[in-house]
């Protein structure tokens, strides 16, 4: 008999325990901090009263700058047969000042993962794709050193090409952000200013002599 009433109490016990686990309680009487209870932002892709779409998830308004980031390039790309904005982005100047080592470094580092497949490690148009002719390449990418044209090419005119594409490079602008692409050219433009020739000495020759010594008399 006592096994008996222990055995039925247990089983009322476990009943009561299943019809309060069922009836949870999701709000409580009171709360103490709503503010940490009931979230005040909206939730992710809910629906917003706010807007007439009732979209909650939206970009943000244009021309607007994330805190750290650079300013936007205000040059537009060109319509498919003008290049009036290509050459009006050579008067854009990098925003980037004097870097530091570390940018330095980094700079280089994104050059080559990026750039020197096709203008190679030594910026000379020797990169795999080439590789002297036996690359997959069918022509030798732009040497950015020892060729006048890209030595003497503004800064805001590159930063233009790889942010929209030129010829046959394409856009770099989903690989490269904004401030990493300026850091790329500023790599470009260091290697490009140890290459300028300095001016040549000219060679003494036996008239100059001659006239060397009649002077000193």
């Amino acid at each position: 008999m006592k096994k008996l009433s222990i055995i039925s109490l247990l089983l009322v016990t476990l009943m009561v325990a299943a019809v309060s686990c069922s009836d949870i309680k999701r709000k409580p009487g009171r709360v103490y901090m709503p503010d940490m209870a009931y979230s005040r932002a909206y939730e992710t892709y809910s629906a917003s009263p706010i807007f007439a779409d009732g979209q909650t998830n939206r970009e943000a308004v244009a021309g607007t700058v994330k805190r750290g980031e650079l300013l936007p390039f205000h040059v537009a790309k060109d319509k498919t047969g003008d290049t009036s904005n290509y050459y009006a982005s050579k008067l854009v100047k990098s925003p980037l000042g004097e870097m530091s080592e570390d940018d330095k470094k980094e700079a280089e580092r994104l050059f080559l993962i990026n750039c020197a497949i096709c203008h190679g490690p030594k910026l000379d148009g020797n990169g795999p794709l080439w590789k002297d002719g036996d690359g997959p390449y069918p022509s030798k990418p732009a040497a950015l050193v020892g060729d006048a044209r890209y030595e003497n090419m503004p800064e805001g005119q590159m930063f233009y090409s790889v942010t929209y594409g030129k010829n046959l490079m394409g856009s770099y602008a989903s690989q490269l952000d904004r401030k990493q692409r300026w850091m790329v050219i500023a790599y470009i433009k260091s290697k490009q200013s140890k290459t300028v020739a300095a001016p040549a000495i000219a060679t003494p020759t036996l008239k100059d002599s001659a006239t060397a010594k009649a002077t000193t008399k």
